[in-house]
């Protein structure tokens, strides 16, 4: 509700700007560029969401997936061993990590919220170790393939939308490596 109170009071603000400075003409024309803008910006970015989410699901039914899943699962054992006896949930944590190194957040987040839930069933009521680790490694993100942020980009019109490659690879990988550390090291403060 906070948000529709903030977005109300800018729109509200800039209308009477514009009408105080005697630019409403330029207030309306922003008005429609922007909202065109909005619409094609999220029609690229639907495009894009379904061309990753259907690789996404033939790399499932190919059994890629299966197979980095379990090229992923060293890691992960390691990352959570108190769910490394659940395959399920590990696998739904390695689909989820598959889905970030893809750049897709949001075909991540459904993924997540079931190894979250399955999770959830150890700790009743309360967010544990493995749980919490889940949610920095899904916020921070290891991402080699930054597809949402391209798909920005190019609908922006940018001429190379991934010339970012070293940066968000590497931004990715120290926001990652800070967050595990963290982890590791509130769990050893505030054991549960």
């Amino acid at each position: 509700m906070t948000m529709a109170y903030l977005w109300t009071g800018m729109v509200v603000l800039s209308v009477l700007c514009g009408i105080a400075t005697g630019r409403e003409g330029e207030v309306a024309l922003a008005v429609v560029e922007g909202a065109g803008g909005a619409v094609e910006l999220c029609l690229s970015m639907a495009g894009m969401l379904c061309l990753w989410t259907g690789v996404m699901e033939v790399m499932s039914r190919s059994g890629l997936a299966g197979g980095l899943s379990r090229l992923l699962r060293p890691v992960l054992k390691r990352l959570y061993p108190e769910e490394a006896g659940d395959r399920e949930t590990m696998d739904c944590v390695a689909a989820n990590v598959s889905a970030n190194l893809l750049g897709l957040g949001n075909a991540a987040t459904p993924l997540g919220i079931k190894a979250a839930g399955r999770m959830a069933r150890r700790t009743p009521g309360v967010a544990g170790d493995s749980m919490c680790m889940l949610v920095v490694c899904n916020t921070a993100s290891i991402q080699l393939i930054p597809t949402t942020v391209a798909t920005v980009r190019a609908a922006a019109g940018c001429a190379a939308p991934f010339d970012i490659l070293p940066a968000v690879w590497l931004a990715s990988a120290l926001s990652v490596g800070v967050g595990i550390v963290a982890c590791r090291l509130l769990r050893k403060v505030w054991p549960a």
